[in-house]
Parts: C-alpha cells; structure tokens; sequence
C-alpha cells in the first residue's frame, strides 16, 4: 500500500508542480486563451497566488518526505491541496461546466487519498 500511496503522491506532484508554474510564469491573459476561463475572475495577482500555492503544494507532497526534514507537511500540503481543488470544484458547477470540474475532483479525491493515508495508518 505505501508504494501505492508514493505512486500516487508522485503524480499529484507532478500534476500540481507542472500546474502551478504554468500559473505563476504565464500572464492571466494567455492563461484566459488557451481555455481557463476562470482566470477572468480572478486578478492577475490572484491567478499567481493560485498558481504559487499549487506549486508549494506540490513540492511539499515530496520535498519533506525525500530530505526527513518535518514529513508532516507531506499529508498538511495534501490537505491544503485538497481545499483548492474543492474550490475549483466549486468555481465550474457554479460556472455550468461540469466537464471542466472533473479534473478538480479527481485531483482533489488523490489529495484526500494522500491525506487521509498520511495522517492515518501509513504516516512517516
């Protein structure tokens, strides 16, 4: 099971890392035309706030579990994670695009996945 959980904390990692630095190094504009709309919500600030907090996230589900240093924050930036992605959730149901929501959700249950192992029977 712990292989199992790495696997999938290495993906999410991947995905949030790619993601978030995708948000932080693009303008909200370029962002806006290849298809997230939901940029034209937000400011330019807060699409790097989203962006910056994705990519901490992401290395923090790896970073402290690689060095040993505080591998609690593995399962606390899984949870925090978790929020975000329910607020993306949130943000296509309340914007009638629920086929947009679906990455959100199977991003956000992965990070529930990892969050509850890790704080649960396989922690570090």
């Amino acid at each position: 099971m712990n292989i199992a959980i790495w696997i999938i904390t290495g993906l999410l990692a991947l995905a949030f890392i790619g993601a978030g630095l995708m948000k932080v190094a693009q303008p909200r504009a370029k962002l806006a035309a290849s298809g997230m709309a939901w940029t034209n919500d937000y400011s330019d600030a807060g699409v790097k706030l989203v962006g910056l907090a994705e990519l901490l996230g992401g290395l923090g589900l790896i970073l402290p579990a690689v060095t040993g240093i505080a591998p609690i924050l593995v399962p606390i930036a899984a949870a925090a994670l978790t929020v975000i992605m329910i607020g993306a959730v949130v943000w296509h149901v309340r914007a009638n695009d629920t086929k947009g929501a679906l990455p959100s959700l199977i991003l956000g249950i992965l990070a529930l996945v990892v969050t509850l192992t890790r704080f649960g029977p396989w922690a570090f």
